[in-house]
């Protein structure tokens, strides 16, 4: 089974090249963003706690979020196996995952992260923010900000999966298809 962390700051492009690695891969994109959502639309017992947390302006709990991704396991049992976006992005998340995942006798394969230097996620994003409108994707410097809490969050877990010999890094600068080869790359090799 395949299973990939996609890792990357705000505006290197995880889920366009998430999208690439589904279909040439035959994966389930597990994006935590996307699952919350599911899981509150169909008002499921996950979803409901998770709304309940959201609704008070509170961020969801590691172990709602590992139970919706058990979730997802336990529906997709046949599957070439999965990409991970936006999740793991804490040591403990990574543990409470790799633990799952061998429950499931399976594994993380590899951890991809897209690096992209500060100036050109800026650029990226303030283009993003003027094609969806998007507010948050407007402002820059809340976008730095952003950026910032994103390298002091997540960067223990480069080391988590270094420490494993899964974490590669990939240029995330260039055309989509350029960096959709270097992701190929990294994954057959």
């Amino acid at each position: 089974m395949l299973n990939i962390v996609l890792f990357g700051p705000p505006g290197a492009g995880k889920g366009t090249q998430a999208i690439k690695l589904k279909e040439e891969y035959n994966l389930v994109h597990l994006s935590t963003g996307d699952l919350l959502r599911e899981e509150i639309k169909q008002e499921t017992n996950l979803g409901l706690e998770a709304q309940a947390y959201m609704t008070k302006g509170e961020l969801v709990p590691d172990e709602v979020v590992i139970g919706m991704i058990a979730s997802k396991l336990e529906q997709n049992k046949t599957v070439n196996g999965f990409i991970f976006d936006g999740f793991p992005r804490t040591t403990e998340q990574a543990e409470a995952l790799d633990n799952l995942l061998s429950s499931h006798n399976s594994s993380i394969t590899k951890m991809l992260s897209l690096e992209v230097d500060d100036e050109e996620l800026v650029a990226r994003i303030v283009q993003r923010g003027k094609d969806s409108g998007r507010e948050d994707d407007k402002n820059e410097s809340v976008i730095f900000n952003r950026i910032i809490t994103y390298n002091k969050k997540t960067s223990p877990l480069k080391a988590y999966y270094d420490h494993q010999a899964k974490y590669h890094i990939v240029d995330g600068i260039g055309s989509m298809d350029e960096v959709f080869e270097r992701l190929k790359d990294k994954i057959q090799n």
